[in-house]
């Protein structure tokens, strides 16, 4: 089963709405009022993408998972000309256009399997930038993966389905396995219900490293601050945010 197979169906209603507002405002205090060409990577169901269109911007959603393209393809319309959705690998951008802004946010790069996918991730998007362009992530930072993640569970449960989330240190340093149970009604006629299982892997990395290897991707101009703020991270934030130019 690939990753967010099952996840897909449920995504929307388990997510924090209020996160896409956070990253929302975030976005928009760093790439300005002007109309530009965004793609969003690890898109998810769009949510962010069709907000960005909806306040001008030219907006291409990317994402692995053809289950959350789909669903984020039923959010357009005809007349949404300044949003497109496709499903593709941010590993490899090369059939992309060029674009004012890459953004990669709810800790999308944390999936990456080791260091060389992610600095072949900056790579690609480096070149995918147009020059000066600005690419916006985020990151767990390494006190949420080692004090706040550990031994975490999290149980949701509604009339058409119950998720279990529980969350382990995992094998190398600064990661995390989730494990993820669904039991999702099978009918609306019986109350009948199958299981799904899932595995999430995450790992991060020092801010030192991850500034080493954007630089070596030829970003000139990174700043790094934390938890949807524009203040600098301390020892107990949650969430790095990298804001890079090319």
């Amino acid at each position: 089963m690939t990753i967010y197979k099952t996840f897909a169906k449920i995504y929307d209603e388990v997510m924090d709405e209020t996160l896409y507002e956070d990253w929302l405002d975030f976005t928009t205090r760093h790439i300005g009022e002007s109309q530009k060409n965004i793609l969003e990577l690890a898109c998810g169901t769009g949510i962010l993408s069709v907000e960005l269109a909806n306040i001008g911007h030219q907006v291409t959603g990317l994402d692995l998972s053809e289950e959350m393209v789909e669903l984020a393809k039923e959010r357009t319309t005809e007349a949404d000309e300044l949003l497109s959705f496709e499903v593709g690998d941010m590993l490899d951008l090369k059939k992309t256009n060029q674009y004012d802004v890459v953004t990669c946010f709810s800790d999308s790069l944390c999936y990456m399997p080791n260091e060389e996918a992610v600095q072949t991730v900056f790579n690609e998007v480096n070149r995918a930038l147009k020059s000066g362009g600005i690419f916006l992530f985020d990151v767990h930072s390494i006190f949420k993966i080692e004090h706040e993640f550990p031994e975490y569970s999290y149980h949701y449960q509604t009339d058409e389905f119950a998720f279990l989330w529980e969350s382990y240190p995992g094998d190398v340093p600064y990661s995390i396995e989730h494990f993820l149970t669904f039991f999702v009604k099978e009918t609306e006629e019986e109350d009948i219900f199958k299981r799904y299982d899932e595995l999430h892997e995450e790992r991060t990395y020092s801010i030192e490293t991850y500034e080493k290897m954007l630089s070596k991707s030829g970003f000139t101009d990174i700043k790094v601050v934390a938890d949807f703020t524009d203040n600098e991270p301390n020892d107990e934030s949650t969430r790095w945010f990298f804001i890079c130019q090319k």
